[in-house]
């Protein structure tokens, strides 16, 4: 399309999942409602409500919908992109990026350029590379036995199996899953899953959750030490 930025509204039912795909546009993955989770070959990115993912131009990506997700994407031409910075970034989104992104659906497709529509473009543009970015990020291992422990965890963060369990399921000594998931990832395996109970946790409580089912679906006995977690979070 020979317009700097294109929108996209759709619809996902909860449980629908993308295949590893990538664009040649950057996109801007936009959950009006509902709760994403978004992998790359460099790390994971849960996407709550009111929350949008960065994905820079050709970087190839999967997109699982953990509940009913409405879907606002904006798809921003390469030439353009260059001005966002070319990582991987969840932003919250502000109000005015939101109310432009919706402005510009009800615009033509082929927009005027000099026009509202061009301007909602521009605005749409530079709102996204002001955005600061959001604590919603997992980096991922590239070792093959790591990288499915980590899988396993993002599917149930509540697993009650600890470090041991998991190095002799995977066939690893302790010390050689300490050391390599720290060396891939930047993190202890404990802080790791920490930080996924966390941005887990507020996900499920922006869409509505209780605070105590939260704490039961995320691994914590009760709401007040899944609140004491995350306050020193």
């Amino acid at each position: 399309m020979p317009r700097a930025v294109a929108v996209m509204a759709k619809d996902y039912p909860a449980g629908a999942s993308t295949q590893a795909h990538f664009h040649p546009r950057g996109q801007l993955l936009h959950a009006v409602d509902g709760v994403m989770l978004a992998k790359t070959a460099q790390g994971a990115w849960i996407v709550p409500p009111r929350h949008a993912l960065w994905i820079p131009p050709n970087t190839v990506h999967c997109v699982d919908m953990r509940a009913a997700v409405s879907l606002r994407t904006a798809y921003i031409r390469i030439e353009e992109a260059a001005a966002i910075p070319a990582q991987c970034k969840v932003i919250a989104v502000p109000v005015l990026l939101r109310e432009a992104i919706l402005a510009l659906l009800e615009e033509p497709v082929l927009y005027d350029e000099a026009g509202r529509g061009g301007a909602l473009a521009t605005l749409v543009i530079h709102e996204v590379a002001r955005a600061a970015k959001a604590e919603f990020e997992l980096p991922l291992p590239t070792d093959r036995r790591l990288a499915a422990l980590c899988e396993a965890l993002i599917d149930n963060c509540a697993l009650p199996l600890d470090i041991d369990d998991w190095a002799t399921r995977f066939g690893l000594s302790r010390r050689t899953l300490t050391r390599r998931f720290r060396a891939e990832t930047g993190l202890s395996f404990a802080e790791w899953r920490r930080r996924l109970r966390a941005i887990s946790a507020a996900a499920l409580l922006t869409e509505g959750a209780k605070a105590e089912s939260t704490a039961h679906r995320v691994g914590y006995r009760s709401a007040s030490a899944l609140i004491a977690m995350m306050r020193r979070r």
